[in-house]
């Protein structure tokens, strides 16, 4: 299985922060998809380039990117509407399901605009930048995930 993780960030894209959501966002994939295969990639906040590499993964066959920060109210986050031009079908219970779970923890979640759904086969799910909301966002939907990507390559089981 091929997974991608994209980090969308100006200030790591000019070396001027390390990043580390992206990082611990690969390390959660690889506990609950091991052998699996896992690109990585980092992107300034452009929205154009993020629209083209997001259909660039979905043509590699990517079942599951997930895209680390972008998602706020920032005059250059704009993940979102990247993701947006690119998905054939929303999975809005995605996105839904992080701000609830992450509410509980920080209200501010509720502020995150990522989105979720479907390039084709390709699951897309927009997490937060910070490696405390990527990692609580990811690990609250994983069963979802695991499960949509079954029904999205054809599966037709339900739990």
């Amino acid at each position: 299985m091929l997974l991608a993780v994209l980090t969308i960030s100006d200030r790591c894209s000019q070396g001027l922060l390390t990043d580390t959501a992206g990082p611990a966002v690969v390390a959660l994939l690889r506990q609950n998809w091991p052998g699996a295969e896992i690109l990585t990639g980092l992107l300034p906040d452009d929205e154009d380039a993020i629209a083209v590499k997001l259909r660039e993964l979905s043509l590699q066959g990517a079942a599951l990117v997930l895209t680390v920060g972008g998602t706020g109210l920032g005059p250059r986050d704009r993940t979102p509407e990247a993701t947006r031009r690119v998905m054939d079908r929303e999975a809005p219970g995605l996105a839904e399901a992080m701000r609830f779970h992450g509410a509980g923890r920080n209200p501010f979640a509720w502020l995150s605009r990522g989105v979720a759904g479907l390039k084709g086969n390709t699951l897309i799910v927009n997490l937060p930048g910070s490696q405390r909301g990527a990692e609580e966002s990811l690990t609250s939907i994983v069963a979802l995930v695991r499960h949509g990507l079954e029904v999205a390559a054809g599966g037709h089981g339900h739990p």
